[in-house]
């Protein structure tokens, strides 16, 4: 029971000290950027989570609340509860929220999947939710992840149930399905911004050369899109930080000469990580320095608008799971939300604000 009181005592120590401080959000505020990070609503009931994510972003981006299996139990039934929660949340602490996603091969609910539905069918599907979720979200959500990872590594369009398995009446004409979606969620809410979000093409290859003559055909032929997300999911170790960042500020130049915005909308650098959880001191500050270089990439270029973290706590991040507890340690805050090196990093670039030169 004392050590139970001693460590509650000591995690407000830590939250009074980090919320004391200048905090990431009024660093943003000041630079006229968006700092946001993804939510779970579940964790609203931990005062921990709660205090330190609203003091310090002024976004959030619900991780599964607005995707399908949570929005859709059957075909005829919406469940906007945990959306709505985030909402909430939003609103009473100032933030502004970005809705993901409405469109993705992955993570869809099994009556859609196994159900055998025509390319007819699925097209009255998705037209319809698409407009539902919009139009119950018109106001609140700002910006909206309108289809996500919709290319392959290669650049190719992706196969999947919403392009070619079977697709919604446009198979094999490329991203003639990616271009009506937007032209659907454009109608539901002609007011809200909407981003192509994709993993793996932050830099210089052949993915975001595919993704970037996408956005330049979409904008000669009038596809109603604001912007493109880039996940930034990046490593630390064995990385070369220069050529990263270099790269990652020419991806988001020529995005932005196009008219776009540039979102970075899911960053987070993993590390190795010992089977104790330990991390060596030496990758937390190559961690730091890759926050650093990735935020500048943003502040140097005025068409750069937001920059989110997936997580803000190594607490409940997805790296574990995902690589089988070898890499973690991704986020700002560690497991008790004490602030490490790589938030000091993003602090100390969001206080300096963007260049001088970063209209050009």
């Amino acid at each position: 029971m004392f050590k139970h009181f001693s460590r509650s005592l000591s995690l407000v120590a830590i939250i009074t000290v980090v919320c004391g401080a200048q905090s990431l959000r009024q660093a943003a505020d000041d630079a006229g950027l968006l700092v946001g990070t993804a939510v779970r609503p579940h964790l609203f009931s931990e005062s921990a989570y709660t205090q330190t994510l609203a003091h310090q972003y002024n976004m959030v981006e619900p991780e599964d609340a607005m995707k399908w299996p949570a929005l859709r139990p059957n075909n005829s039934t919406y469940d906007f509860r945990q959306g709505d929660e985030v909402v909430r949340f939003a609103q009473a602490h100032r933030m502004k929220i970005r809705g993901h996603c409405l469109v993705w091969d992955h993570d869809n609910p099994d009556w859609l999947t196994k159900d055998h539905f025509t390319a007819r069918q699925l097209s009255r599907i998705l037209h319809e939710h698409i407009t539902r979720v919009m139009t119950h979200y018109h106001g609140e959500v700002f910006a909206w992840d309108v289809i996500n990872e919709a290319t392959d590594e290669n650049g190719k369009v992706r196969d999947s149930i919403w392009y070619n398995q079977p697709g919604i009446g446009l198979s094999e004409k490329g991203t003639a399905y990616i271009e009506q979606v937007f032209r659907w969620a454009h109608t539901a809410d002609p007011h809200a911004l909407l981003f192509y979000n994709e993993a793996e093409g932050e830099g210089l290859n052949r993915k975001s050369d595919a993704i970037y003559s996408m956005m330049k055909s979409f904008k000669r032929h009038g596809v109603p899109i604001d912007g493109v997300g880039l996940q930034m999911h990046v490593p630390a170790i064995d990385a070369d930080i220069d050529s990263i960042a270099a790269e990652v500020f020419a991806n988001i130049a020529r995005l932005t000469a196009l008219g776009l915005q540039v979102h970075i909308t899911e960053l987070d650098v993993p590390l190795t990580v010992e089977p104790d959880g330990a991390v060596r001191p030496s990758d937390l500050a190559r961690q730091a320095e890759m926050y650093r270089r990735i935020v500048r990439a943003c502040l140097n270029n005025a068409g750069c608008t937001a920059i989110q973290t997936w997580g803000f706590t190594d607490k409940y991040s997805w790296i574990g799971s995902h690589s089988h507890h070898t890499r973690g340690a991704a986020l700002p805050f560690d497991q008790t939300y004490q602030p490490k090196a790589a938030y000091r990093a993003l602090l100390e670039e969001l206080s300096a604000g963007r260049s001088p030169r970063s209209d050009h």
